[in-house]
């Protein structure tokens, strides 16, 4: 297939949490931040991709725009891996990380949305022609609200909706353990806390979460990547880990499950690198016997991607 056309198309959908307003790079949050990634071929054919860009959109986009569109355009793409990795290689100089690999998973995802689309296949078929394609459990994913009588309401929301699992995003004790009598012994509860502590602090405050039974504790430390101290955090306090929405490419995972740092290995499809990089990231995931729970808070290209590789993705 010949590309014809790259498109970064910015999108924000405004949102409310209530009473409080959320942050997002530090900054007020008050839209959902989207840059779709239009590929068109040479015959008439769209993919749809999806780049992450949460408080980053303008550099986001500027870095299709600039860097990434002008090398796609015009070139045919057959084995979309090795045009990928070429790709990276031409533009190393700028990172594989960060908001570059943001812009490489849109067009990543579009690439194989165009893939799926000639072949007349869905994604996952076309990633595995015996994919089961069987239904996906969700959880509900709760803001940070910091409040009681919040945090019993939002949990009492997601089981009348229908949750089995419920995220927190809570850092102090008091909330968790709200959660947790408002929800009872047999809904799974987690709890992301985005990064807020050193080893010693984690593991206080893993200890203070311990007796709510939690099926893992997601990015307790700063830096994220720390994989020694997420091993002995692990290792000391008892509760599964989980982390990987922060890191891109197959080889930090690789790294990180080598480490022994987590129970549960999260790639984000608009982070990772695509589907291409969160497919060797799934691969990775069951060789190692560990779980595989993808990031995805999203509402477009990125959600259906990942429902689309879960269904094709090996698991233990």
């Amino acid at each position: 297939m010949k590309l014809a056309k790259l498109d970064a198309i910015p999108l924000k959908i405004p949102f409310s949490i209530g009473p409080l307003v959320p942050k997002s790079g530090g900054q007020p949050w008050h839209a959902q931040e989207i840059v779709l990634v239009r590929v068109e071929t040479d015959d008439g054919l769209v993919g749809w991709g999806e780049a992450f860009s949460y408080s980053c959109q303008r550099a986001v986009v500027a870095a299709i725009e600039d860097m990434i569109a002008p090398l796609a355009v015009g070139r045919d793409v057959d084995d979309i891996p090795a045009f990928m990795r070429e790709l990276q290689q031409v533009v190393h100089l700028f990172g594989r990380y960060g908001l570059v690999m943001f812009a490489f998973s849109g067009l990543d995802i579009a690439l194989w949305d165009l893939a799926a689309k000639a072949k007349g296949v869905p994604l996952a078929r076309l990633i595995d022609p015996s994919a089961a394609m069987t239904p996906l459990e969700g959880y509900s994913s709760l803001y940070r609200y910091g409040d009681i009588d919040l945090v019993k309401a939002k949990c009492r929301q997601s089981l009348d909706q229908g949750y089995k699992v419920i995220k927190l995003h809570e850092i102090t004790e008091p909330e968790v353990r709200a959660a947790r009598e408002e929800v009872g012994a047999d809904i799974a509860l987690t709890v992301d806390t985005n990064c807020p502590w050193t080893l010693e602090e984690a593991r206080a405050m893993a200890l203070a979460f311990k007796p709510y039974d939690l099926t893992w504790l997601e990015e307790p430390i700063f830096p994220h990547d720390d994989y020694v101290a997420l091993a002995a955090l692990q290792a000391d306090v008892g509760i599964p880990l989980a982390a990987g929405e922060n890191l891109c490419t197959r080889y930090q995972f690789a790294q990180m499950i080598a480490g022994n740092a987590v129970g549960y290995v999260q790639p984000s499809i608009t982070k990772v690198g695509g589907v291409t990089e969160f497919v060797e990231v799934a691969r990775l995931t069951s060789a190692a016997g560990l779980q595989l729970m993808p990031h995805s808070p999203y509402f477009g290209p990125g959600l259906m991607a990942t429902l689309q590789v879960m269904s094709a993705c090996p698991r233990p």
